[in-house]
């Protein structure tokens, strides 16, 4: 069968890998082209365009871009046209993607989702979208099978794939000093920054991670860098602070840091399934923040609290994220810490919430199935 993949995000890019392997090797005459990244590329789909011309994020961002948005739309839906697949199959990305369910549906494909859109945390009118123009939704969360029961709209929680990743990395990791040596990380122990994919969260919430260094001196702090950002912004931003920065390895990292410092987003949760201590930091822009806060429905932003239902992570969100608290919150989850203890033993019960390895796997078998 024929298949058309749909990501714009990096984290979209790392599902739509594992669900392109597991389609593989459930569907031996597969033909799978992508809108995704390096990651699914690798998988063996065929790349029509990089998810780097893609990411907008946030209201402002987005109001800026508008014409290269429509622009990407109308590309895609030629692409679609032209590969005229059996299904296509769309990965989060809402704002891009539901505009692409609809013509896709109306063109006569089937319709996949895999990873729901957040409407749990603002625009839940976007259900309706949801119930018309797509055949079967894939969720990642056990919360969101009551929202969907809700819209009237049946899903089945398979797990979440980012328990198959972890487990696959840290399965294949050598002992932790081994790893500091092949990351060049001189023998202190490690706290991490992981500062967000996006260059507009870089520029806004790193410049505050960086204020607890000086607090911290027997520590060596690791920055977990991604590609598609330029190393010159990293380094603007750094100036002659003792930080390493280390692009692409965030697995690593996370698994020998003591603590980290987490931009919301999946990247909480990786953290959590490395058993890595954590406090959640965001800041945005004063309008998009406004806006935001006058339409998000949920009580927290990262998705280890939303998941428990319970703040088992502090959340510095916005003006909360000042270097007074955030120094204090860094000391109550490293060793000896007050937290951390409660913290490792609330990430267990997580851990079973999520349900074991293999979801992609099991999504991808269904797919096939659905569509045999």
């Amino acid at each position: 069968m024929r298949y058309f993949i749909i990501a714009g995000e990096q984290s979209g890019d790392l599902h739509g890998s594992n669900l392109i392997k597991g389609l593989f090797e459930a569907d031996n005459n597969a033909e799978i082209y992508c809108w995704g990244g390096d990651l699914m590329e690798s998988a063996g789909a065929t790349l029509l365009a990089h998810y780097r011309k893609m990411a907008f994020m946030g209201f402002i961002t987005v109001i800026k871009n508008l014409g290269t948005i429509s622009k990407n739309i109308s590309l895609c839906k030629k692409h679609i046209t032209e590969y005229n697949p059996d299904v296509v199959i769309l990965i989060d990305y809402p704002g891009f993607n539901l505009r692409i369910a609809e013509f896709s549906k109306n063109a006569g494909y089937k319709v996949f989702y895999y990873i729901s859109p957040k409407l749990w945390a603002w625009n839940e009118g976007r259900a309706k979208k949801i119930k018309k123009y797509v055949d079967r939704m894939y969720i990642i969360f056990p919360f969101e099978v009551d929202f969907y029961k809700k819209h009237n709209i049946t899903v089945e929680y398979r797990g979440n794939p980012l328990v198959d990743e972890t487990e696959k990395r840290i399965s294949s990791f050598p002992v932790k000093s081994d790893i500091c040596k092949s990351l060049g990380i001189e023998d202190k122990p490690v706290i991490a920054f992981l500062a967000g994919s996006r260059r507009h969260e870089i520029e806004l919430i790193l410049p505050e991670m960086i204020k607890v260094i000086r607090h911290f001196p027997e520590y060596q702090f690791v920055l977990a860098g991604v590609k598609n950002i330029p190393d010159e912004l990293y380094r603007n931003i750094i100036g002659d602070e003792p930080i390493i920065l280390i692009k692409e390895r965030t697995y690593e990292i996370l698994y020998v840091a003591q603590a980290a410092l987490v931009t919301s987003g999946t990247a909480t949760l990786e953290a959590a399934l490395h058993s890595t201590p954590q406090v959640v930091c965001y800041k945005g822009d004063f309008l998009s923040m406004l806006i935001a806060w006058m339409v998000v429905k949920v009580k927290y932003i990262s998705l280890v609290n939303l998941i428990m239902d319970s703040e088992v992570i502090k959340e510095l969100v916005q003006y909360e994220l000042k270097e007074n608290i955030l120094l204090e919150e860094m000391k109550a989850i490293l060793p000896g810490g007050i937290k951390r203890e409660k913290i490792l033993s609330d990430y267990e019960i997580l851990k079973e919430k999520l349900g074991p390895a293999g979801a992609s796997a099991r999504i991808a078998k269904e797919m096939v199935r659905e569509l045999s």
